[in-house]
């Protein structure tokens, strides 16, 4: 393919009060290409002084920001998505060569998720209510009142949608943020503060910066003038975020640290639905997903015929160029990656696990990892308890209900599940018995703005979306009023 120049396509600076400009001694980052390893650009990387630079500007806005009438915010949110919208096709191209997404799915799932989220908070802005309470001699009333200047740190798997998820409840509170972009694949970020200024969202409102997380992010963590920090990442990562809130100015915090998600297909599941979905929930985006079902048990009855027909399934992938049509299959973000997951193949192959698809280093100058499949992997494989965040996935036979969602429920996540059944009252209490944020019945993944999106246990703590993410982005103040002859 000839090779991507992005030349005038975005700025390259910092986004700081709606204006790109060069970080602190001109500190920049070289963005490779996952597909030719070649250079794709090079960006403004922001340093300490530049993120309380972004601090003042975001705190400054807030004054006036947070008086701004609720039918304001809402209309900039949906001029926002209005924006993103038209320029949907240069978005997704930003992320296939910037982080290996496929065009397709940028544009059939990542973004329309983005413009979703835009939209059903635009509407909440006008309903973020309190409440009138009774009280001996007087009344009461509660009212939901923006945090402060905010910070979101986000991953590089599905960048902008993300990024919407954090920006769209916050500003529709009437929070400033700043965003730190993912120093792989920062471009999309450019893309959209262009998108901001255009909208007429006001200067400082939203800042974004690129930089290195033990940098940006560690300054972003530390700034005792920032009142709530949202991270989506690792979970050594959100532990370091913790630890430095609590070390420093107690900022409120969210997480979101990743999962090894457990799909349970019982032997009544409608057969083509369990196996679309149980290969999709590990070859989406290379599995480089949080809610990756990476875990999969199937009943002993079908056992053997699944994984006849699943490694058939996710041996059939196209890898190339994600910006094609024909391409089913992406590099992952880039060299590091493949290795770690290709380290994660070895241990499975050493484990004493079935490897019945993939399994071998792809032939390319890019970052490819064949989708690889390990049957009767035992249950304290590492690679059936540890996170590999890539197209691998681990297969396991059951016998009864009660069996495999102890199993399943046995690891130190709880992020997603999936049950395959027909059997409404088996369903039933399979989700009501697994320990996860969101369990799916006869789906995998089903992420919507209007339902609520986050883990429990070592997945980390607070929501996304749903009405229940505003709760993550306001703070109750209570009026107590006495009233003077009363009894």
């Amino acid at each position: 393919m000839a090779e991507v120049t992005l030349t005038g396509v975005v700025p390259t600076g910092l986004f700081i009060d709606n204006k790109f400009i060069p970080a602190s001694a001109n500190s920049t980052i070289n963005i490779e290409n996952p597909l030719t390893c070649s250079n794709l650009a090079t960006v403004s990387a922001a340093q300490n002084e530049d993120i309380d630079r972004a601090v003042q500007s975001s705190t400054l806005a807030f004054s006036s920001w947070k008086r701004e009438s609720p039918s304001f915010r809402r209309a900039l949110l949906l001029k926002l998505a209005d924006l993103i919208e038209r320029d949907a096709s240069i978005i997704a191209s930003l992320e296939a060569i910037d982080a290996g997404i496929l065009y397709r799915d940028s544009m059939g799932m990542n973004i329309p998720q983005a413009l979703e989220n835009l939209k059903y908070f635009a509407g909440w802005a006008d309903k973020v209510d309190g409440l009138t309470l009774t009280i001996p001699g007087g009344m009461a009333y509660t009212r939901r009142e923006p945090i402060g200047v905010c910070a979101a740190i986000i991953p590089w798997n599905a960048p902008l949608m993300i990024t919407i998820w954090k920006l769209a409840p916050a500003l529709a509170a009437g929070n400033t943020i700043i965003i730190k972009t993912p120093e792989m694949c920062p471009l999309y970020g450019q893309k959209l503060g262009q998108l901001i200024a255009e909208a007429g969202i006001p200067p400082g409102v939203v800042n974004i910066v690129c930089g290195l997380g033990g940098v940006a992010g560690a300054a972003l963590s530390a700034h005792t003038s920032i009142r709530k920090i949202s991270f989506t990442g690792s979970p050594g990562v959100g532990r370091q975020i913790l630890a430095t809130s609590a070390r420093t100015n107690l900022k409120r915090v969210t997480l979101e640290l990743g999962g090894k998600g457990a799909s349970i297909v019982f032997d009544d599941a409608d057969w083509e639905n369990a196996l679309f979905w149980t290969t999709m929930g590990i070859t989406v985006n290379n599995g480089q997903v949080c809610i990756a079902g990476s875990r999969i048990y199937v009943q002993d009855t079908i056992y053997d015929k699944f994984i006849q027909e699943f490694s058939k399934r996710v041996s059939e992938a196209v890898h190339g160029d994600p910006l094609i049509a024909e391409t089913t299959k992406g590099p992952v973000i880039n060299r590091a990656q493949r290795d770690k997951i290709l380290s994660y193949i070895d241990l499975g192959k050493s484990s004493g696990a079935k490897l019945i698809a993939g399994g071998e280093p792809f032939p390319s100058d890019g970052h490819f990892v064949a989708n690889t499949a390990f049957a009767d992997v035992s249950d304290d494989a590492r690679i059936m308890k540890e996170e590999v965040f890539g197209p691998l996935a681990c297969i396991a036979p059951f016998i009864a209900e009660e069996e495999v969602v102890r199993r399943a429920n046995d690891t130190a996540f709880g992020l997603s599940a999936a049950v395959f059944t027909n059997d409404l009252n088996r369903a039933y209490r399979v989700a009501e018995a697994m320990e996860a944020g969101q369990v799916t019945v006869n789906n995998w993944g089903a992420v919507h703005a209007n339902t609520p999106f986050g883990g429990v246990k070592e997945s980390g703590f607070g929501r996304d979306m749903g009405k229940e993410a505003l709760d993550e982005w306001t703070s109750v103040k209570t009026v107590k009023w006495h009233i003077l002859g009363s009894t």
